[in-house]
């Protein structure tokens, strides 16, 4: 509790505004919090989530809490009188505090009147429960108040390799055990030895909101739910933790679509191109595919566009791009195709690459068509008009997809068509309520503080 303080303290002056300063000088708010509470638990022989484990953490929270108010009263007075430090934090009133209903429900009667009768607290906030999923890690215990997720599982890290890379790790305490009893198997395990996926969710929720009375911030808990939980199942979940009190709670249900940090074992079916661990020079080789094609007016003329796609998926895998004349533009687009072609396949998703051509520069061939011709595809360059065809075409890519039950593949201009334009643009571009552009419809941006389309270049500003 005084580390913290000492911390806190320390780190005012680094803060980079004046504002941050002033409002870390003046509430103090701290995360005092645990961490292993599912290694003590089995360390104890209790099972996690039982009757006894919940009235263990019931002891646990109230003397934690009383401890930390008075450890705040502590630290204040062990200051220099006359100086901020040695005065409660901004908010505090007596009166407010006694009539809290968080100190009335957690509270006895002597830690009240102690924290009064020395006039107030250092600290407005004291206890929280963090996911400590890193930390819990390096020390190789279970995170905050979790249980332990699985007794071998995957973790999944973007931050070290730049992608997504997938660990295997193992629990050291049920490594600990299986070794000093001789266990080979983990079925020979104790009872105590449970796993997310082995407590009931009423359990997890009833675990959480016992530590939730002492709590005076928030608590970092996922529930892990079977793949087939259903909308009702998630539903009786929430009103649940609501009942018990609770200020939030994650659910995970296996199988999502996207990847948790932790699993048991990647979800292939799931698993999207980035997340496919794909060697260096590896590519998707696809065959099947569904070719769209669009005619770009570009700052130089005519420019054909065709992408493929997976005829079952939808998943887009190769670009073609000509013109009608011949030279270095030619030679370039040519270049540009195989490169985005090649990343496509190499599992490089398709906002990414759309991203890197949408930031081309500008080209003044282009600005100078749009000026006179009025004829112009969306873009600023032939990189960005190529993107806006790009998402063009995956999108109905997309309508073809969904509709090919009732519409042959001759069928598909006519349904385009047949949708409104707005629909489209909403689709494509999402619904905004910022300004549009009068040249393209796009939403616009403020940049260098001007109003203009980073769609098709258009500015107010001229």
């Amino acid at each position: 509790m005084f580390a913290l303080n000492d911390v806190l303290i320390e780190g005012i002056r680094k803060h980079p505004l004046q504002e941050q300063r002033d409002t870390v000088k003046n509430l103090r708010q701290i995360g005092l919090g645990i961490m292993g509470l599912g290694d003590m638990l089995t360390k104890l022989g209790i099972r996690y989530g039982s009757p006894e484990s919940i009235a263990l953490c019931n002891t646990i929270g109230y003397k934690m809490i009383r401890a930390a108010v008075k450890a705040s009263v502590d630290y204040r007075l062990d200051e220099e009188e006359g100086t901020w430090m040695n005065e409660p934090h901004m908010y505090w009133n007596e009166k407010t505090f006694r009539e809290s209903n968080f100190v009335r429900n957690t509270l006895d009667t002597d830690t009240v009147d102690y924290v009064c009768k020395h006039g107030g607290m250092f600290n407005s906030q004291l206890l929280t429960c963090a996911p400590t999923g890193s930390l819990s890690t390096m020390l190789g215990v279970s995170g905050g108040i979790e249980p332990f997720f699985a007794f071998t599982y995957t973790r999944k890290t973007e931050s070290l390799h730049n992608k997504p890379v997938y660990y295997t790790m193992f629990t050291p305490i049920v490594q600990e055990y299986m070794d000093k009893h001789n266990i080979k198997n983990e079925s020979e395990l104790p009872d105590f030895f449970v796993t997310a996926h082995m407590i009931p969710w009423e359990e997890r929720v009833d675990m959480q909101s016992v530590w939730q009375k002492y709590i005076d911030a928030s608590i970092s808990s996922t529930v892990n739910l079977p793949n087939e939980a259903t909308v009702e199942d998630v539903m009786e979940l929430y009103l649940y933790a609501w009942k018990k009190g609770l200020k939030g709670i994650t659910i995970y249900r296996d199988g999502c679509a996207r990847t948790p940090v932790l699993s048991e074992k990647p979800n292939k079916e799931t698993e999207t191109p980035e997340e496919k661990d794909l060697k260096r020079g590896d590519v998707i080789t696809k065959h099947e595919l569904f070719g769209l094609k669009r005619t770009i007016q570009s700052g130089c003329g005519s420019l054909h566009c065709a992408a493929y796609f997976d005829r079952n998926t939808g998943e887009f895998v190769e670009l073609f791009l000509g013109k009608g004349s011949k030279g270095g533009c030619l030679s370039t687009l040519n270049g540009l195709a195989r490169m985005v072609s090649l990343s496509a396949r190499g599992g490089v998703p398709l906002e990414k690459i759309i991203d890197q051509l949408k930031s081309a520069n500008a080209c003044p061939s282009y600005a100078v068509r749009t000026a006179v011709h009025k004829d112009t595809s969306i873009g600023s360059c032939c990189p960005s008009a190529i993107a806006n065809a790009l998402i063009d075409m995956t999108n109905e890519m997309k309508m073809y997809l969904k509709s090919q039950k009732e519409y042959s593949i001759s069928d598909i201009k006519l349904y385009k068509e047949a949708l409104p334009s707005e629909r489209v643009k909403m689709e494509i571009y999402g619904n905004s309520d910022d300004e549009k552009c009068p040249e393209c419809g796009m939403p616009m941006e403020r940049t260098c503080g001007c109003i203009s389309c980073p769609n098709c270049g258009w500015s107010k500003c001229g």
